[in-house]
């Protein structure tokens, strides 16, 4: 059995968006948003590099990383920290850039430059602070819901 349950899967399947930190030659951090973080396997994740160049200059130098991927309904997800690994070519890299445009990504294999894998070392949940006034999913749910309707509303 690997680190990424059948509940971690199904929400990066439903939520899609991950924020990657890396770390820059600086010391600094960086975040920065991946719409394509899926699942591989039972240990690891990937996305796509589509227009990453900072956080793929990272990960060459320091391959640690930390994903978060947080439903932002009902604000729960997860945080994974592992290493990641920078694929650009081979048959691994081909196979990989298959997957995505599998899944979608649009003329996958002429946007993706590279194809980052990370190995989950640990997993850990996320949960607002929001559940320590409203316990319920649903009422958190219900409340974000209206939040972003009325927000579009205004707009």
């Amino acid at each position: 059995m690997g680190v990424l349950t059948d509940q971690m899967k199904q929400t990066i399947g439903r939520v899609r968006l991950g924020f990657v930190a890396t770390v820059c030659a600086d010391g600094t951090p960086n975040v920065s948003p991946k719409g394509t973080i899926c699942v591989l396997d039972d240990d690891h994740l990937m996305f796509a590099d589509i227009n990453s160049p900072g956080t793929i200059a990272n990960l060459r130098t320091n391959s640690g990383v930390e994903v978060n991927v947080v439903d932002p309904f009902v604000r729960k997800g997860f945080r994974f920290k592992g290493n990641g690994v920078v694929l650009d070519s081979g048959a691994e890299f081909d196979r990989l850039v298959g997957l995505f445009a599998a899944r979608g990504t649009s003329d996958a294999p002429r946007r993706i430059r590279a194809v980052v894998v990370i190995r989950v070392d640990r997993a850990r949940p996320v949960i607002s602070p929001a559940y320590d006034q409203e316990t319920d999913e649903a009422q958190v749910r219900a409340r974000w819901v209206r939040h972003y309707l009325n927000d579009e509303q205004r707009s």
